[in-house]
């Protein structure tokens, strides 16, 4: 993890007598941080636990840092801007063995927290709140938020990465210390929520879910939270983290679907319906589609190979397995074999033009046969090019100590 964090705050002895660290970012919250801090005080009190509240101040030029020290918090200077570097910041700067973080608008009640802690106390890695398990007040979260926004996210990230957990953005998670920064998390921005689920499923944490109420919050001014441009970044990082369903699952449904057009129409035009027929243009549809899948396709395999090779993505999962058998020399002689297929096709079509004496084609399928050599000699190129790209990556190299301890699946048997 880079240092997010002043040095003179970051240069602490950290006890190993803390059990809990609650943490708040914090950037302009003067209205409700007191309050946040004396719930959560209140709540170590009542539980007799061994811990430190930490604000991490990402900026504020209000009176937050004041009140936050003023009422027994330690105060972290994050100057990197974003919600994720202020919480980064914070984890790093973290003395106890576990972490609750929440937001300190007053929207989560931190004299509630005895569920978190009993889940980690139990071996949860990762406890993630769900608000809609624990009930949403009137007015507490935006329409558009309850309805779209949360729900749709977490639905595709419980489809593509298989985590069990109904609210990915839940700002009130607890987690075990070590654990987490282990995963080196690099996002700064709102996307860090989805990158600590993400990144924890990956790694094989256990996670798990407590229900979490959420009441409006107690600040006179609008949300830090965006809801399209954040929305969209929680979305961009989903896909990036998942290359099955950015490249493979489009770029194989392409293929399939043109590839069965272009044989439909391969002898000759086609009556859908009444006056609807599919044609020669059909057919030059279909090939593109085909192209365009198998380029899809091709940027999967590379991506996901990059991923494996830097550390973003584990190296044993079942399309890394299949990965390992398209090798440069297998994927130089598939897209060689293409070409020289494509070009026999082609001439083919030629000869059979030249016997007509190059004067017009009744026959549907010399065009066919010439469209359909050209798209095979693209493809060709494409599987070539694609095959020396990976060559590219498995070039042997000897990583430094330090480049090799950053990856988060380092440990892990390749």
């Amino acid at each position: 993890m880079n240092s997010l964090v002043k040095e003179s705050d970051a240069a602490v002895v950290r006890p190993v007598d803390l059990e809990l660290t609650v943490l708040m970012p914090c950037l302009n919250e003067a209205e409700t941080l007191g309050a946040c801090i004396a719930k959560a005080q209140a709540f170590l009190a009542r539980k007799g636990v061994a811990g430190e509240i930490v604000v991490a101040d990402n900026g504020s030029t209000d009176q937050s840092q004041e009140i936050a020290r003023q009422t027994g918090a330690r105060v972290v200077n994050v100057p990197t801007r974003g919600y994720g570097a202020a919480l980064l910041g914070g984890i790093e700067a973290a003395r106890g063995r576990y972490i609750v973080m929440g937001d300190a608008d007053d929207s989560y009640d931190f004299s509630s927290l005895d569920a978190y802690l009993d889940q980690l106390r139990t071996g949860a890695d990762l406890v993630m709140g769900n608000r809609f398990q624990g009930g949403i007040a009137p007015g507490s979260m935006p329409f558009i938020h309850k309805y779209l926004g949360n729900p749709t996210l977490s639905f595709l990230g419980r489809l593509f990465f298989k985590i069990p957990v109904g609210d990915f953005h839940c700002g009130l998670r607890a987690f075990n210390t070590e654990a987490i920064r282990s995963l080196r998390l690099q996002t700064t921005g709102m996307e860090f929520a989805s990158e600590m689920v993400v990144r924890s499923a990956l790694r094989g944490l256990k996670i798990v879910e407590v229900p979490t109420p959420l009441r409006p919050d107690g600040r006179s001014r609008a949300p830090h939270l965006k809801t399209w441009r954040d929305g969209w970044r929680h979305l961009k990082f989903l896909l990036m983290y998942s290359p099955r369903w950015l490249f493979f699952i489009p770029g194989f449904s392409m293929i399939a679907i043109g590839l069965m057009l272009a044989a439909t129409l391969f002898f000759g035009p086609v009556k859908i319906f009444a006056d609807v027929i599919l044609d020669i243009d059909s057919f030059i549809s279909a090939c593109f589609l085909v192209i365009v899948g198998v380029q899809l396709v091709s940027f999967g395999a590379l991506s996901r190979s990059y991923a494996a090779l830097a550390g973003y993505l584990s190296r044993n999962t079942g399309s890394m397995t299949v990965l390992r058998h398209f090798t440069t020399d297998r994927l130089a002689l598939a897209g060689a074999l293409l070409v020289a297929a494509g070009a026999a096709m082609f001439g083919f079509a030629l000869y059979a033009w030249a016997l007509r004496g190059f004067g017009r084609l009744p026959d549907p399928w010399i065009p066919r046969i010439v469209l359909g050599g050209m798209t095979v000699i693209v493809i060709g190129f494409q599987v070539l090019a694609t095959g020396f790209l990976l060559g590219i990556f498995e070039i042997p190299r000897n990583p430094s100590p330090d480049r090799r301890a950053r990856s988060p699946f380092a440990d892990e048997k390749l």
